[in-house]
């Protein structure tokens, strides 16, 4: 089991990220913006991995602005990126290093791979 760090804005979305990860036998925390995310960084929880939309509509770099806050805090942290809009070679040269992506909607067998490419 791992502790999935999940940062959506968009409510309905963050609801069936979290049952989805957690159908997977995954623990998940839950942030809406920055401020919630970097609440939960420091914490003294564990978390193994960030699932974070790239166009959080509160931040100019969105997701991308998260996660590099996110492993400077936490350098072993791994991060899945979502986006609703098709990927784009300048969005991947954003990513963190061995950062994937996965494009919304996805579907739960989708997300389970993804979740287990990323894990291991």
């Amino acid at each position: 089991m791992a502790v999935i760090l999940i940062v959506e804005d968009e409510p309905f979305i963050r609801q069936v990220a979290e049952r989805t990860i957690g159908d997977l036998g995954h623990a998940t925390l839950l942030a809406d913006d920055l401020a919630s995310a970097l609440d939960h960084l420091d914490g003294l929880l564990h978390i193994d991995a960030l699932f974070v939309d790239i166009r959080l509509h509160a931040l100019a770099h969105g997701g991308y602005e998260i996660a590099n806050r996110a492993v400077g805090m936490r350098p072993a942290l791994r991060v899945l990126y979502t986006s609703g809009t098709p990927l784009y070679p300048d969005m991947t040269a954003r990513f963190i290093k061995g950062g994937s992506f996965i494009q919304k909607p996805y579907t739960t067998a989708q997300l389970e791979q993804s979740m287990e490419l990323l894990l291991h």
